[in-house]
């Protein structure tokens, strides 16, 4: 799994005023994040045997990475810099749960200059999946990588301001699958010139949609995924990158892709329940008893 370490400040307000206004927090609290220990904390929680491969600076909390370590999430490669500061994210939500995001990018968004290369644990790996950080990075790895393993471009909401056409375009030859949400999607699009995502010619491409569920192109089928009802919603922050948790949770336990994307889906109503993408993992158990009344309603 490659993909930022952040460190999160998670805000609340009644509403965003105009410029110049301030506005009081209604509340503030601190997590790890990043769509890297997002995914991949929540993977192996859920019995995924999974590896991070990142960048931090000398800065990051020595408690988060003792969180992450004892999810039983492989840390061969989750590098310090010395002389950088690890990635932020500064995420607002008013009371509709309207979000505006901050982010500082630390060592992954200039991956390349760092002269480091992640690359072991990918190669004993059966999945690796990309999500954000530098894209020449990546690309540079996908080239190194393809062939023998499944590979996953996931360039989340770095694919409207940090990848191109000509980047999207190097990196999907080299995919197996593609995962975005509705307005990602529509990005790829434009820069493919295409009408809809679902024609990207890959053996899995997945759209999630927010409350309105996912649809997927499983081979040549496209199907809809339905949404897992959650028990209450409290904060979105996440929810997609436990999506993916859950997926890949699934598919390891040799699950086929429809199941396991419902599967997905439920993972991520769990993750709403609660502040912070990583403060409400469910456990197997349960995930399979929320997921259970979905199963038949693939379409």
């Amino acid at each position: 799994m490659y993909g930022h370490v952040t460190v999160d400040q998670i805000l609340s307000i009644d509403r965003f005023l105009d410029p110049g206004i301030t506005a009081d927090a209604l509340s503030k609290k601190t997590t790890l994040g990043g769509t890297g220990p997002n995914i991949a904390v929540s993977a192996a929680k859920l019995g995924c045997p999974t590896a991070l491969c990142a960048f931090v600076g000398p800065d990051f909390p020595a408690k988060y990475m003792e969180f992450m370590e004892s999810s039983g999430l492989m840390m061969d490669e989750v590098v310090t810099l010395d002389e950088e500061e690890t990635s932020t994210c500064v995420i607002i939500n008013d009371r509709d749960l309207v979000t505006r995001v901050f982010f500082y990018q630390g060592p992954q968004g200039h991956a390349v200059e760092t002269g480091v290369r992640l690359n072991r644990m990918a190669k004993a790996s059966a999945n690796v999946h990309f999500c954000t950080g530098q894209p020449a990075y990546y690309i540079s790895l996908m080239e190194e990588l393809k062939g023998g393993r499944r590979i996953s471009l996931d360039p989340a909401q770095e694919v409207h301001r940090v990848w191109n056409a000509d980047l999207v375009s190097q990196a999907l030859p080299m995919a197996d699958a593609l995962f975005c949400n509705d307005l990602e999607a529509g990005t790829i699009c434009r820069y493919l010139q295409l009408e809809d995502v679902m024609e990207v010619d890959l053996p899995l491409v997945v759209r999630t949609e927010g409350d309105k569920g996912s649809t997927a192109k499983v081979g040549d089928e496209v199907m809809r995924i339905p949404t897992v009802k959650a028990d209450r919603v409290v904060d979105v922050t996440g929810a997609g990158d436990n999506y993916r948790a859950g997926f890949y949770a699934a598919m390891y336990r040799g699950i086929d892709v429809p199941e396991a994307l419902v599967i997905a889906s439920a993972v991520s109503s769990f993750a709403v329940e609660e502040v912070g993408a990583l403060n409400n993992i469910p456990t197997w158990d349960a995930v399979l008893e929320r997921a259970e009344p979905y199963l038949g309603g693939i379409c």
